[in-house]
């Protein structure tokens, strides 16, 4: 398939004149609506590492490559991107240039709101799908009632007096156009009670909160209600890796924002995030991140 929009409104080329507007330097950009940002790149961009949150993405121009675990996505011009379990994840840009720069938008969904959308809808205005696990992050070409919906929201960034009284409500049409395309299934795994997905996130909101602490596989899959060998099956259907290798790219992270936010020399980052050993936490710092802390750190700092 091209990289392009399979399906194009009349709203396509306006949302992309309308992100390439207020993108115009390239960056991340935050609007002024809550929650989404807009990003612009006008040349490829070497692997970046971070934590992708519940949220939609939708690439307008150009193409990017995630990997997750041991998974490899390309990410199209006209690909929306669903996120419903924070993962950490390896990124870059593979297709931009000045005279057609990557152009992408990103909306954080609220989780209180995905709830209570699938609790107002009839069961039988959603697909029905089986209680199978389901992968945290998809990629689907986006339909034209969810474009569309996306460009009114971005629209109203132009009439500010009306954000406070209509953005919620796009937002609302938003995940109701996503639980009625082919990944509202991943949606409503994450909501059902009692689904593995649900059970999956729970583990990984204690594990954002506690990933300094020592952790046993036993005391995870109880926490999950689940067997050590069935937990650590469906962690890693879920997430692509597995929870100790979720729980490491967590400590590495956040000692790398440490060091280079806080000045932090690697050892007291190490410590901070859970490490005992300091060589121990350079060699895996250096097979994540290609290079030893302190050369990366001063790498990033110099290209800043």
């Amino acid at each position: 398939m091209s990289a392009s929009f399979a399906q194009r409104s009349k709203n396509t080329d306006q949302l992309i004149q309308k992100v390439s507007d207020f993108a115009e330097v390239e960056g991340e950009h935050e609007s002024i609506i809550s929650g989404l940002s807009f990003h612009s790149r006008i040349s490829p961009t070497e692997s970046t590492h971070c934590i992708y949150s519940l949220g939609l993405g939708l690439v307008l121009q150009g193409q990017k490559e995630v990997t997750i675990g041991d998974k490899v996505y390309q990410c199209h011009e006209g690909h929306s991107m669903l996120t419903t379990i924070d993962l950490p994840v390896t990124s870059h840009v593979v297709e931009a240039s000045l005279k057609k720069p990557f152009l992408a938008l990103l909306l954080l969904l609220d989780l209180k709101m995905v709830n209570e959308v699938i609790a107002d809808l009839p069961v039988k205005e959603l697909p029905t799908y089986s209680d199978d696990t389901h992968e945290s992050f998809t990629v689907e070409l986006a339909d034209i009632p969810l474009t569309d919906a996306v460009f009114r929201l971005v629209k109203l960034i132009d009439e500010p007096i009306m954000i406070p009284h209509l953005a919620d409500l796009i937002k609302k049409e938003i995940v109701i156009r996503l639980l009625n395309s082919s990944q509202g299934v991943y949606l409503r795994q994450l909501v059902k009670s009692g689904s593995v997905n649900q059970k999956i996130h729970q583990i990984v909101s204690w594990l954002k909160n506690n990933f300094a602490q020592p952790i046993r596989m036993d005391d995870l899959a109880e926490k999950a209600f689940m067997s050590p060998s069935t937990f650590r099956q469906h962690f890693r259907e879920v997430t692509g890796m597995s929870p100790l290798q979720y729980q490491k790219q967590l400590r590495l992270q956040e000692a790398r924002h440490l060091m280079l936010n806080q000045n932090l020399d690697a050892g007291r980052a190490a410590s901070l995030v859970g490490y005992e050993s300091a060589s121990q936490f350079s060699r895996e710092y250096s097979r994540l991140f290609g290079e030893s802390p302190q050369r990366d750190i001063q790498r990033m700092k110099q290209n800043t």
